[in-house]
């Protein structure tokens, strides 16, 4: 098989991740991100079409996977297993609950679809690179998921706040992003005091997730930290 054969085969399987991985993909994205002519990667999406991919073209906006379609797992490389594991390490340093657990629930997913022969070098690794004390950290909240849910879904949130003085407090927030430091940090904009604030994930005492909605806050990260301090 000719060089450029197999350079078109690794963009098409690298085209068909960017339609995994992102809702709408355009054109002019795709020509840029893989240094070729926009009627290229035409030509790309329609081999694709032809092999069966449910691509669907969505007018001014882009491409997208018709709703329910799944690719087979991405095989990794031995450096991209060696990394997700040392990347591990660092999330078993989190202080919530929550988060570990479902970190630690996709690796095993991970490992499983990976071949025998990486899978026993990445397990060599995981066993050689676990430290005790990072394993037993104690951890102080559990609720990280859950408002990683609440956030992608624009969900409401209750939660029984304490505050540094130790005051607890009923509030109704909207969250919007998650920031880690020391501990992990909540910033959400709360209806009672009608200002976004922020919130320590271990000073929550209980929260229920809301079937209402929230108005999404149509701003980024970068623009509320500009806007607000």
């Amino acid at each position: 098989m000719e060089y450029s054969e197999v350079n078109r085969l690794s963009r098409l399987a690298a085209i068909l991740i960017q339609l995994q991985t992102k809702q709408i993909v355009t054109a002019s994205e795709l020509s840029q991100k893989f240094q070729v002519s926009k009627r290229t990667i035409y030509r790309d999406i329609k081999a694709l079409e032809k092999a069966g991919v449910p691509i669907l073209t969505e007018e001014g906006k882009g491409y997208t996977l018709m709703d329910g379609y799944k690719i087979p797992p991405v095989m990794f490389t031995e450096k991209q297993a060696n990394a997700l594991m040392l990347a591990e390490q660092l999330v078993l340093k989190s202080k919530d609950a929550s988060f570990v657990k479902d970190y630690s629930e996709a690796i095993d997913k991970i490992k499983s679809i990976l071949r025998y022969a990486i899978k026993d070098k990445v397990n060599l690794l995981a066993n050689r690179t676990q430290y005790n004390q990072v394993l037993n950290l104690e951890r102080n909240s559990n609720n990280l998921s859950d408002l990683q849910y609440a956030l992608t879904n624009y969900n409401l949130v209750n939660i029984q706040y304490t505050n540094k003085e130790g005051t607890i407090t009923n509030r109704m927030i909207e969250p919007f992003a998650l920031v880690s430091a020391e501990n992990w940090y909540l910033i959400a904009w709360c209806r009672l005091r009608k200002e976004f604030r922020f919130f320590r994930l271990d000073r929550i005492q209980s929260m229920a997730i809301k079937s209402e909605n929230f108005k999404p806050h149509n701003m980024t990260l970068q623009e509320y930290f500009d806007k607000y301090h």
